[in-house]
């Protein structure tokens, strides 16, 4: 028997996809509008095709989150960026292997 295949391609699929069912269940949103926003997020990216859950589905379902988050008045494009920068300098410079730690985004 061989080992079931993973439900994400990378683990921050995963983690992405978690906190957008917390934001939901909390209340921030509810699911038909989510649904609404991604759908027109996969079409501005011209993924009308059959879509694996891999990078480029994942891609649309952030820049759908932050997107939502924004408009919302819950973030500013501006910490959006400055924490995504701030990670992607973290696991940068993070040895193989190793868990990533993110500093203090106000510090990046």
């Amino acid at each position: 028997m061989s080992a079931p295949e993973p439900a994400f391609e990378a683990p921050w699929h995963a983690q992405l996809f978690a906190l957008t069912v917390h934001l939901n269940e909390s209340g921030l949103f509810d699911w038909p509008f989510w649904a609404d926003r991604f759908g027109a997020t996969l079409s501005r990216h011209g993924l009308a095709r059959e879509l694996n859950g891999g990078e480029d589905y994942f891609t649309a379902w952030l820049e759908t989150l932050e997107t939502l988050l924004t408009d919302a008045g819950h973030a500013r494009p501006g910490d959006l960026r400055a924490l995504r920068d701030g990670w992607e300098a973290a696991y940068l410079s993070t040895p193989h292997g190793a868990p990533v730690h993110l500093n203090d985004p106000q510090s990046v």
